[in-house]
């Protein structure tokens, strides 16, 4: 046998066996048997010349070549769902041009999921009533937003580009925006630069880093929260300042005032990554036009 013997429903049991953790559990979400999934499994592994999963006591998990299968057949199985939904919607617009129905999945670290995407999905749910859009809240940590999209549990990541979150190999993007970094601090403050510092992880590029020792008015946090969202709170509530992202900033609380930090300031650029493959796809065209579009009118 060779790899091209692979089929879709082959690919269906990598993907359950790896979200499910085990091959009981993934036979009961695909309808099958513990006993069919393995045997399956064992003949994939065949196919391949390699070992997909370890076993234990404790399930199946992916080894690193299983985490690599699982991702392309994840992505594979993605295009199929595209060619299907795609040839179908070809001239079947209101004007004859091509549309689109099915899911779009999304991954996008949380202010950009509160902030920029609502306006962006309802104008594009608007022109294209058939997309079902979900977002997934993605810590801009690690791989982030676009290893949502390079593993394939994501069709478009909205991501911070060139921070310690690179675009992987393989993805494609772009820059939608980018933002000023400002200084946030208690309302009516008399000297907010005295104040300590709140912080959270996701916070960080080289870039500000670099800005932020360069400035010897910042302290070292020693506040840290999980999230803008908590940071913005503990600075309302006059446990410190913080210096963040406009998007970040968009509903700040009422006793919060902002200042900005000058022309000097700080910026974070972001974009976009999806697949090569992807890209070319209705859904994700369409949803990339209406992000730029935002930045169009902002």
């Amino acid at each position: 046998m060779s790899t091209a013997d692979l089929a879709p429903q082959e690919l269906r049991i990598l993907v359950a066996v790896a979200r499910e953790g085990g091959f009981s559990a993934a036979g009961a979400a695909l309808g099958s048997t513990q006993s069919a999934v393995s045997h399956a499994v064992r003949g994939i592994e065949r196919k391949l010349g390699v070992v997909l999963f370890d076993r234990g006591r404790y399930g199946a998990r992916p080894t690193p070549a299983g985490e690599r299968a699982v991702a392309h057949a994840r992505r594979v199985l993605r295009m199929l769902e595209a060619l299907v939904a795609e040839t179908r919607g070809v001239g079947a617009g209101p004007d004859g041009g091509d549309t689109v129905a099915g899911p779009l999945r999304i991954a996008a670290f949380r202010s950009a999921a509160l902030y920029l995407l609502p306006p962006a999905l309802e104008r594009l749910t608007a022109r294209h009533p058939g997309i079902v859009p979900t977002v997934d809240v993605v810590r801009e940590i690690g791989p982030g937003t676009a290893g949502e999209v390079a593993a394939g549990r994501a069709d478009v990541g909205i991501a911070t580009m060139g921070t310690s979150t690179p675009v992987p190999a393989g993805l494609v993007g772009d820059v939608l925006l980018e933002e000023p970094y400002a200084l946030v601090h208690p309302a009516g403050h008399p000297d907010p630069r005295s104040l300590p510092l709140v912080d959270w992880t996701e916070n960080c590029s080289s870039y500000t880093r670099t800005w932020w020792a360069a400035q010897e008015w910042i302290p070292t946090a020693t506040v840290r929260a999980e999230d803008d969202g908590a940071v913005l709170s503990m600075v309302s509530s006059g446990l410190g300042m913080a210096i963040m992202p406009a998007l970040s900033l968009t509903r700040a609380p009422l006793t919060t005032e902002i200042t900005d930090l000058g022309p000097d300031r700080p910026t974070r650029q972001v974009g976009y990554v999806t697949t090569p493959e992807l890209a070319a796809t209705v859904a994700v065209r369409a949803l990339i036009r209406e992000l730029r579009g935002l930045r169009r009118l902002r």
